[in-house]
């Protein structure tokens, strides 16, 4: 039986097979361009930690198995274990270091059989992201080990210390008609137990977000879930891609990334301050999840750099309408381009919110799309929503 609300993807043609050969050849370009405008910028304000190939800082990559990709978000249980990251086919994995391997720790979908979840392509993958699920940011409630996650279509779950099949928790917010249609970050305030978490858009799925940023979609919130009377709260609304979430160390306020205006916000949950928004930090790409050190300094993942380019494109909302509405799979044309294309970069900022290091690999080993790092024990943990590996690079 069709499904209407998840239509099948092609990987080898992403073109309606209707289209002219000149709106073809139009639209292509159109793509090409804006597959540039995320890949070619010049950072030239900050200073840059630049890993060419004959760098001497030792970095490793860690593969996922089982064909998987794209290990989203990182976290560490309450024992140091880990990292625990989710990937592409729906499972949460464990990585066990004094055996260095991983191991499955958790699934999100509710099927035992898991049929068409697994296998070696990527593109399977990702057509099967509804049925499957598509795990993004973790969190673990250090006090009772259970972990929360963060699906792009499953909603917001939890499971257990021990693992196994995840619960679901909210697939819809409660009084309200809006569907967790695409959760994506997490946090959890360690002394309550609140758990707060965003929703990207109600208007896109996940792979669909090329999309959501050139329509310059602001159906995105912010919420917050108490486990103990479970009720769940809409703290903003209206936001345009709300990605990573980060709690201040105090629990006063919480930092938002704002994707599409490449941006960070804080929300002030407590104080004189309690209901307002301000601006934390602006950046020159697109913020993924943000995390914090030992020394308050604060980690963001960036997907991708900005330009002047994409700065008109967002600007014109006839441009990103008409892209939005283009008959073929515009995200998917931006992957197909992005392979060649990119470089993975990340920053470092104070307590302030001011930029002091820029991590970039310019190398052309791969290291695209980052999409979090954690800094634990000296080392960088690198995570990235498009490759099939963790990097790890100490500092």
């Amino acid at each position: 039986m069709t499904n209407f609300l998840f239509p099948s993807l092609s990987c080898s043609r992403f073109f309606s097979s209707s289209s002219s050969s000149s709106f073809f050849t139009t639209t292509s370009t159109v793509i090409l361009l804006l597959s540039i405008s995320f890949s070619l910028f010049c950072l030239n304000t900050i200073i840059i930690l630049s890993l060419p190939n004959n760098s001497n800082i030792e970095r490793e990559t860690i593969p996922i198995d089982g064909g998987a990709f794209g290990p989203e978000s990182l976290t560490f249980d309450a024992n140091g274990e880990g990292p625990y990251t989710g990937v592409s086919d729906g499972r949460i994995l464990k990585w066990l270091q004094f055996e260095r391997r991983w191991s499955d720790f958790a699934a999100v979908n509710a099927s035992p059989s898991r049929e068409g979840c697994g296998g070696p392509s990527p593109c399977e993958h990702v057509k099967m992201e509804h049925i499957c699920g598509r795990p993004l940011g973790l969190s673990f409630n250090k006090r009772t080990g259970d972990l929360y996650i963060a699906d792009a279509y499953m909603g917001l779950l939890v499971v257990g210390l021990k693992g196994g099949w995840a619960s679901p928790i909210l697939l819809k917010a409660q009084n309200t008609s809006q569907a967790l249609k695409f959760t994506n970050g997490i946090d959890i305030d360690q002394k309550s137990g609140l758990v707060y978490f965003t929703i990207s858009s109600t208007q896109y799925q996940r792979r669909n977000y090329v999309s959501l940023i050139v329509s310059r979609d602001t159906s995105g919130s912010l919420m917050r879930y108490d486990p103990i009377s479970q009720n769940i709260s809409i703290l903003i609304k209206d936001l345009a891609f709300p990605n990573g979430v980060l709690l201040s160390k105090d629990t006063n306020s919480i930092l938002i990334a704002e994707s599409t205006n490449c941006r960070i916000l804080r929300y002030w949950l407590e104080t004189e301050k309690a209901g307002t928004i301000e601006l934390f930090a602006e950046l020159p790409g697109f913020p993924d999840n943000i995390k914090r050190n030992d020394r308050g300094e604060i980690w963001v993942g960036l997907h991708a750099r900005k330009t002047k380019w994409l700065n008109w494109i967002l600007s014109k909302p006839w441009v990103g309408e008409m892209l939005a509405n283009l008959p073929f799979d515009i995200t998917k044309g931006y992957s197909y381009l992005g392979r060649w294309k990119g470089v993975g970069l990340a920053l470092k900022l104070n307590e302030n919110g001011k930029i002091v290091k820029v991590l970039e690999d310019s190398s052309g080993n791969g290291w695209k799309y980052i999409s979090e790092v954690v800094e634990k024990d000296g080392i960088l943990w690198i995570a990235s929503i498009k490759m099939p590996f963790v990097g790890i690079l100490p500092i």
